[in-house]
């Protein structure tokens, strides 16, 4: 675990650790998990992304024509 030195207004300081207070949390926990939670905002985008190209790849020959037909579709033919 790396410790980071920050610098930031004064008023910025007082109101943050009065929140983390409230939250009965140390202020170190509060922006350790805003931290996280910024560099998975990235690690989520790009999954997301990975996805979507796996999806857009499968269905990369489909064809308006390869639709079932509405009977097909409801089981009607079966009947």
């Amino acid at each position: 675990m790396r410790n980071l030195t920050l610098s930031v207004p004064d008023e910025v300081y007082r109101r943050a650790r009065i929140k983390a207070a409230e939250q009965g949390r140390s202020l170190s926990a509060l922006v350790a998990e805003f931290l996280a939670s910024l560099a998975g905002a990235d690690d989520r985008y790009e999954r997301l992304l990975s996805q979507q190209e796996e999806v857009l790849a499968e269905i990369e020959d489909f064809r308006a024509g390869d639709r079932l037909g509405r009977g097909e579709l409801h089981d009607r033919a079966l009947r």
